[in-house]
């Protein structure tokens, strides 16, 4: 088991290390332009939005476009709406990215996607066997990522809970408020919205708490701790320079990057001090109390 600042290393960080640098920067801009793009479609060439939603039926007769295509699709129809949903979304995600990393904040997004879709063929499958036809999903409703972008509030919210934002620009109230709000609203149109409505929901709501449940270590990423991280850093920046420029030496071996590139450094959370150690010393150190 790895340790990093105190943290043990889970499923994200590990995967983060192979696959980082894959991740797209500024995900939310990219997410809110198709928003754009579908607003377009919808009003000047509507026709075409039919060839754009999310079809199990013909997906797998050949128009897999689909599968990603149904993100353009617009969460409303209202102008204003549609103004005032990429103002908040675009403050939010871009924080949202800034506080868990770029590559954290793509797993957030995708797997919603992921899941959102991966419900939608389970709910072809499930009409199929049963009723053993075809169902299209625009008969029951359309899926768009409106949940999906609801799914980044409640993530802000839980992060950022006391946060004051000001709601149409006008009335002051407190992030964890809104996500009262915005959970009751879901849990209404679960029950009263369509069945492609309930999908849509549940997937995104389950993109939640999987990624919450499964991130154990989230304290790290409040803005308490990454304020208590970053004091700490400006603390022991002057005592980080070692012999040769060196910057990680261990406290029982006394060895550097210098002497071993291969070798990883971690701080103990358990020593009183800043105390750095290899990974070899990082287990078996006796604590400095």
């Amino acid at each position: 088991m790895k340790i990093e600042g105190g943290y043990e290393l889970n499923w994200l960080d590990k995967l983060e290390k192979k696959l980082g640098r894959f991740a797209i920067s500024n995900l939310t801009v990219y997410l809110l332009a198709g928003y754009v793009i579908g607003f377009a479609i919808y009003y000047l060439a509507p026709g075409l939005l039919g060839w754009l939603t999310l079809e199990p039926a013909y997906i797998l007769r050949g128009q897999v476009w689909r599968i990603i295509s149904w993100v353009l699709i617009p969460p409303t129809g209202s102008l204003i709406s549609l103004l005032f949903l990429v103002l908040l979304y675009y403050s939010l995600g871009s924080a949202l990215e800034r506080t868990w990393g770029t590559f954290r904040y793509n797993v957030y997004i995708f797997s919603g996607i992921l899941f959102t879709v991966i419900a939608v063929f389970i709910l072809y499958g499930v009409f199929y066997l049963i009723y053993g036809i075809e169902l299209p999903l625009s008969s029951i409703g359309l899926i768009s990522t409106n949940y999906i972008t609801m799914s980044i509030f409640l993530a802000f919210a839980s992060i950022y809970p006391d946060m004051e934002v000001l709601l149409y620009f006008i009335l002051p109230i407190k992030m964890k408020w809104m996500a009262f709000v915005y959970a009751a609203m879901a849990l209404y149109y679960f029950f009263t919205g369509s069945l492609a409505t309930k999908v849509a929901i549940a997937a995104s709501l389950l993109n939640f708490v999987i990624f919450f449940l499964s991130s154990r270590n989230m304290k790290r990423f409040s803005p308490k701790e990454q304020a208590r991280k970053a004091k700490f850093k400006q603390q022991t920046r002057p005592h980080m320079t070692y012999a040769n420029g060196a910057r990680h030496r261990c406290a029982v071996c006394g060895r550097t990057e210098l002497d071993d590139p291969t070798l990883e450094f971690r701080f103990c959370s358990k020593c009183n001090g800043n105390y750095e150690y290899c990974q070899e010393h990082l287990f078996t150190h006796e604590h400095v109390k």
